[in-house]
């Protein structure tokens, strides 16, 4: 095959994947089961149909290996799947590395990220239950941006809690989701009472996702039409997003090709699982034993690489289920980074536990670096990458570079999750050289640990 023909590479209608894949089906170790912070017990199906459709509480415990995708879904998938496939032989010859780089390219939609595949679903499953109108959490805002899209394509009211500091940062994030018909408030809001008290406290408080979730459960548990959507962290979000990776794998098949290396960058870990679960499928059962699978997250809240794992508190306001993942503490907010969408104090349970077996790997690098590799990225590649993303391009030029050390050719794909064309701001403040490194101290991080829950 040309190198022409190499650059892009999509797939045709009729290989568009009809289900997605559940890796919870293949690990070799099981989830521990969440808590309710209500009652300190097991959580109950029945607490959680409160805020979430029957459906989805069925994938999120599923044991199924794959699930097919509803055809309302698939048909709206098509507007923008497959997504493109690149190798990125510009940034290959700027680093002159023997490294052979692959892109999975999830910013040709409306919204600008792979958020996307799961609001569709979620909209979708909430609307066959009944549900008029959904309540969420958004850092960056992508998340939000995606559910008012999708909320939109079903006909459901959206409500939108968009962390305080990004709200600021990012004015046309918010634009784009009064576009599509969202109500948005800055959190911490007064429009709710976990809100309220948290400004009493603090008025000046940035916000964090975990403050966000808190209020977006509240209203959610609060109403009877509304329910309750999540972007990243849960099982079924995990779930939805592996279409991406299921589509990469296709792709790469064409080519002839299979990665040494799978890396995302790493929030609350959607956009990790999306790309690297399925490939991962093939480690667990034997048949790709050197395969190493990254995830990437910022020094400011270095949730895989410097918390613990332990039970806690899913949200500040523990409004939602306890569970067993990597945390930094549910009352931690992080410094006010660019990468809001990375902001998450904990962290999926599901990449939670691959990485204490070892399945996998997590690397966490500085804003001010990661800003650097965006900006090489776009020259080479011509395609600005979001801050999130940016996460994803530093850790591929490095294990890049380090294929050029060991004089070895390396297969490389990262997950290129979103554009940053609404993220300008933050390039500005890296080209006027006020951009900094945050890196927390072991105390900071041991004093936001001091109020796990006790259920174990």
């Amino acid at each position: 095959m040309s190198k022409d023909q190499k650059v892009k590479i999509l797939l045709e209608e009729k290989e568009i994947p009809r289900k997605w894949y559940n890796i919870h089906a293949d690990m070799p170790f099981k989830l521990d089961p969440s808590y309710s912070p209500q009652t300190m017990g097991l959580a109950t199906p029945q607490e959680l149909l409160k805020i979430f459709p029957e459906e989805i509480l069925k994938q999120e415990m599923s044991q199924e290996r794959f699930i097919e995708i509803p055809e309302e879904v698939w048909e709206r998938y098509k507007k923008f799947r497959s997504t493109p496939l690149y190798r990125a032989y510009d940034l290959e010859k700027a680093l002159d590395t023997p490294a052979k780089i692959y892109y999975k390219y999830e910013g040709q939609n409306a919204t600008g990220s792979h958020k996307l595949n799961t609001a569709l679903a979620q909209v979708y499953y909430n609307k066959q239950s009944g549900i008029k109108r959904i309540a969420t959490e958004t850092g960056a805002g992508q998340w939000g941006s995606a559910l008012s899209v999708a909320c939109a394509e079903f006909g459901l009211d959206c409500t939108v809690y968009m962390v305080k500091v990004s709200y600021n940062q990012k004015p046309y994030r918010r634009s784009f989701m009064r576009l599509f018909g969202a109500e948005i408030f800055a959190s911490p809001s007064t429009h709710t009472e976990v809100g309220r008290k948290i400004l009493e406290k603090d008025p000046d408080c940035t916000g964090s996702l975990g403050i966000a979730i808190s209020e977006a459960v509240e209203d959610a548990a609060t109403h009877d039409d509304t329910n309750y959507a999540l972007g990243s962290v849960l099982n079924h979000v995990c779930l939805h997003q592996t279409i991406i990776g299921l589509e990469a794998k296709l792709q790469m098949e064409k080519l002839g090709e299979y990665p040494d290396i799978v890396i995302a960058c790493c929030g609350g870990g959607s956009n990790f699982a999306g790309i690297a679960f399925p490939f991962l499928m093939d480690k667990l059962d034997g048949s790709k034993k050197d395969l190493r699978a990254i995830a990437v997250e910022p020094t400011a809240c270095p949730t895989l690489t410097r918390g613990v794992y332990a039970y806690d508190y899913a949200d500040t306001g523990h409004a939602a289920p306890i569970t067993k993942m990597y945390t930094l503490g549910a009352d931690f907010v992080p410094a006010p980074d660019h990468a809001g969408g990375l902001r998450y104090h904990g962290d999926s349970p599901l990449v939670s536990l691959l990485y204490n077996k070892g399945v996998i790997e997590a690397q966490a690098y500085g804003q001010k670096d990661v800003f650097e590799a965006a900006v090489m990225f776009a020259k080479a590649e011509g395609i600005v990458p979001a801050p999130e993303s940016a996460h994803a391009v530093k850790g591929a030029i490095e294990e890049a570079l380090r294929a050029k050390e060991e004089g070895k050719e390396k297969t490389i794909l990262f997950c290129l999750s979103g554009h940053g064309y609404f993220d300008m701001y933050a390039y500005d403040e890296y080209f006027k050289g006020s951009m900094q490194n945050t890196v927390l101290s072991d105390e900071q991080i041991k004093e936001s640990l001091m109020k796990l829950p006790k259920v174990e």
